[in-house]
């Protein structure tokens, strides 16, 4: 069973420190571990892809006040809600490119490469807490770099066809990320017209 399964807070934060420091060997334990859809996203998605949108919410409403609260919290609800379908679309989407580079479709692991790549991603949404320094999410790239050596190991592509099967499925993910954040945007302009009128409604009261 996969440590991530049980539900165990300390299994948790053991799997995140290890797929962060020591990828390649971890990769090698993740592949012989036992999984299901349901335990990857109770057990780690859910929970690490939470971060983020929390962080965001409070950043909003310490810097923004009680006024953007409600929006920011639309948002962020909003936006955690569609990563969590970006990340099951991405699984789909590595189970089905793998035969095109000659590895082996298996939607457990493809699920599970989906789940333990975005470890870094995931973690830097904590950034989002203070506006000024969201920039250093970019320290999320190196989920890149997990992406690309979880494949040969899960999915069993060879390592010269890694890259190419890599940045296939970043371009993609792209796409569906960029849906995400012009919905997400949306949201936020939305709240903050709303906000900047209920500013203006009160200044004449």
């Amino acid at each position: 069973m996969s440590v991530v399964d049980g539900g165990s807070s300390s299994g948790l934060v053991q799997r995140v420190q290890d797929i962060l420091l020591k990828p390649k060997p971890t990769w090698d334990v993740i592949d012989g571990e036992a999984a299901t859809v349901k335990g990857l996203f109770t057990g780690y998605i859910c929970i690490l892809a939470a971060i983020g949108p929390v962080a965001s919410f409070l950043g909003s409403f310490l810097f923004g006040g009680l006024v953007f609260a409600p929006f920011a919290l639309v948002g962020a609800v909003v936006g955690y809600a569609l990563t969590l379908v970006a990340t099951y679309i991405m699984a789909l989407v590595i189970d089905a490119l793998a035969p095109s580079f000659g590895g082996e479709k298996n939607q457990i692991q493809a699920f599970k490469v989906a789940a333990y790549s975005g470890t870094a991603t995931w973690l830097a949404g904590i950034f989002n807490l203070v506006p000024m320094l969201a920039i250093l999410g970019i320290v999320g790239l190196y989920s890149l770099y997990l992406l690309y050596t979880g494949l040969p190991k899960l999915m069993k592509v060879s390592e010269d066809k890694a890259i190419v099967y890599t940045l296939v499925i970043v371009v993609l993910m792209l796409v569906v990320y960029m849906v995400i954040g012009a919905i997400i945007a949306s949201i936020t302009l939305m709240g903050a017209a709303g906000g900047a009128a209920a500013m203006g409604a009160a200044a004449y009261m």
